[in-house]
């Protein structure tokens, strides 16, 4: 088990009516000027914006929008509301909705103060030197950035991520009911994407981490057992508030205690995401099938170890590449029970790119912890995925 620090001071509001203490929340704050950050007018149907619109006026605070967040944000949009906000004065930015919306907002957090171009911070990782306050109205379960450290960003061809625990959202409001009028698309991709985040802390080459091994092993079973009670009633708000806490669990870094988490196929994903414009969390299906298949072969023990202690594939009756393997189609009959795809072929997508996007993954070196993925290895993942 190796040394860690945990840090995150991100405050947790969850449950019935859990908006209506954004007011006291914001006080904590003494905001002059707020910007609200969303994608679309459901928040006004689920009612948020009227509550959010109420406690701005309440406070006698200024109030700025823009609804126009799209999934896999860009940059573009980040710097027209950094110049909105140093317009404005803003010194605190709200976002609602689920890991774009975050996303973008905590990229506006970081920009408004900021002297230079915002992505600065994700191509040249600048270190801020202050950061606005962030808040978030979570209002789906999936990508978990309302407590997590991270943001990501797309520019053109370029998809990358900037990390700094300052960019973690003060407080994190959620409740669960806002989730159960989401499409069955997004609400089952929003649960591969937050498999996705507790296997890549599970692929650890840390074999000395019983704790966490066993806190993810659980979580991973959880997950699963509310996809399942989803699958037979979408309306279910126990469930639904079970996945949403789990997206937070799986991505405010708790479960990287004592370990070192992979990230090599959140990297593959993100150069399809940026080059097909994938969600995330379908094409984080796709990889990671490929990639245990990967291991399989080059490095079959973590994966073996899930195979045995989650779906209860016996050591005595297979080998650690077997169980490895099984796996792999364990996960693959998951998330295809979930209506997703797990391959590229049925994406639409050949192998014309694969060098391009390999060669792109790996332009400061090889990516993932567990086994190193040079651009030969993440073109093998690729064509396992086809």
């Amino acid at each position: 088990m190796i040394g860690f620090e945990y840090y995150n001071p991100a405050k947790i509001v969850f449950g019935e009516d859990s908006e209506k203490k954004l007011k006291g929340l914001l006080e904590n704050y003494k905001v002059t000027n707020l910007l609200l950050v969303y994608s679309g007018d459901f928040i006004k149907s689920l009612g948020i914006y009227q509550v959010i619109k109420e406690a701005v006026k309440e406070l006698e605070a200024g109030f700025y929008e823009n609804g126009s967040v799209v999934p896999n944000p860009s940059i573009e949009l980040v710097r027209e509301l950094v110049d909105q906000g140093r317009k404005n004065k803003v010194d605190f930015v709200l976002a609602v909705g689920g890991g774009s919306s975050i996303d973008t907002a905590k990229a506006v957090a970081l920009g408004i103060p900021y002297d230079g171009d915002v992505w600065d911070f994700f191509e040249k990782g600048v270190s801020p030197k202050e950061v606005l306050p962030i808040g978030v109205i979570a209002t789906t379960a999936s990508s978990g950035s309302e407590t997590s450290n991270a943001a990501i960003l797309s520019n053109g061809e370029w998809k990358l991520g900037f990390e700094d625990d300052r960019i973690i959202p003060g407080f994190a409001i959620m409740n669960p009911r806002f989730t159960v009028n989401l499409p069955a698309y997004q609400t089952f991709a929003g649960i591969a994407d937050v498999l996705s985040h507790l296997l890549e802390r599970y692929f650890s080459d840390e074999r000395y981490s019983d704790t966490t091994d066993y806190l993810i092993e659980g979580a991973v079973r959880a997950l699963m057992v509310n996809a399942d009670r989803l699958l037979k009633d979408p309306r279910d708000v126990n469930a639904r508030g079970e996945i949403q806490w789990l997206a937070s669990v799986a991505h405010n870094n708790f479960l990287d205690a004592g370990r070192r988490a992979d990230w090599g196929s959140h990297r593959i994903e993100h150069e399809l995401s940026a080059q097909y414009g994938l969600t995330h969390g379908e094409g984080m299906a796709v990889v990671m099938v490929a990639w245990t298949k990967y291991m399989a072969e080059k490095k079959p023990w973590r994966p073996a170890l899930l195979a045995s202690r989650v779906f209860g594939v016996d050591a005595y009756d297979h080998s650690e590449k077997e169980r490895a393997y099984i796996l792999s189609e364990k996960l693959s009959d998951f998330f295809k029970k979930l209506g997703l795809k797990t391959t590229l072929a049925e994406l639409g997508i050949d192998d014309r790119d694969f060098e391009t996007m390999a060669k792109r993954a790996t332009k400061n070196g090889p990516v993932g912890h567990y086994e190193p993925l040079d651009d030969k290895a993440i073109r093998e993942i690729l064509t396992l995925a086809s």
